[in-house]
């Protein structure tokens, strides 16, 4: 995405980190998108999701944007209320992401990518499958190696060609704004770099992660969560809005 509107842009794919990577929702929502930095006000957007998109509305100068999602198709709406405008924006190569499926490989969620089986392990305890993943860059093969929970398929450890391993340690269940959720511990390692963790708690039911903790008191968070089937017109352009043409 573009720095467009990067309010909704920072809350909607920081929050939504298993669903927009696989875009495997659990249950239709509408909730509110809450991000909170030291120091500053909380920035709040409105979230609607469904199946097929995703849409969220923030007020800025009293002006009410509104950001519609496409996940598999990689398109997203921007409209303008004030100005009842909009605008379009699609992926320059024009890959479809394909829909997970049950002990999917890594790379149904990755173009470009060939992906192979390497077996089963233990990580931490969990049964995980072991991929081993490669992506073709400008000629050049770039090969990882993944282990992904056999249960959640949330990928436990993941080992790139730079060095860097991330881990997802499971902390057990615990109870999210009346909901029932799997605590979870992500850890980055880089060379010569103090590790990076977060916490997040994943919600079962809706697949997705509804609450971040990061280093330095930042947190990202869904808040007011109803889960009910979403209008189908959320998430279409207004017959009375106009097109705006991109700039040059």
């Amino acid at each position: 995405m573009t720095p467009f509107i990067k309010t909704l842009s920072v809350i909607v794919g920081s929050i939504l980190t298993f669903s927009v990577m696989a875009f495997e929702v659990g249950a239709e929502f509408s909730a509110e998108a809450v991000q909170n930095v030291p120091g500053r006000t909380p920035v709040v957007a409105k979230m609607f999701v469904s199946k097929q998109a995703v849409r969220t509305e923030s007020t800025i100068n009293g002006n009410t944007i509104i950001e519609i999602v496409y996940p598999m198709s990689r398109q997203r709406i921007l409209l303008n209320q004030l100005s009842k405008t909009y605008f379009e924006q699609s992926p320059a190569v024009k890959n479809k992401l394909t829909k997970p499926k049950k002990n999917n490989s890594p790379c149904d969620k990755v173009s470009q990518a060939s992906c192979r089986q390497l077996g089963t392990e233990k990580i931490d305890g969990r049964d995980s499958i072991k991929w081993e993943m490669t992506i073709l860059n400008k000629g050049r093969q770039i090969k990882s190696l993944h282990w992904f929970d056999k249960k959640h398929h949330i990928p436990l450890k993941q080992q790139f060609s730079d060095g860097t391993i991330s881990t997802m340690s499971y902390l057990g269940a615990d109870k999210i704004q009346g909901r029932t959720t799997d605590k979870w511990k992500f850890q980055s390692i880089r060379k010569s770099e103090k590790p990076a963790e977060s916490l997040q708690w994943y919600d079962p039911e809706l697949k997705m992660v509804i609450r971040e903790v990061l280093p330095g008191g930042y947190s990202r968070e869904l808040r007011n969560i109803k889960v009910a089937k979403q209008n189908k017109s959320l998430f279409k352009i207004p017959s009375d809005y106009k097109k705006e043409m991109a700039h040059q």
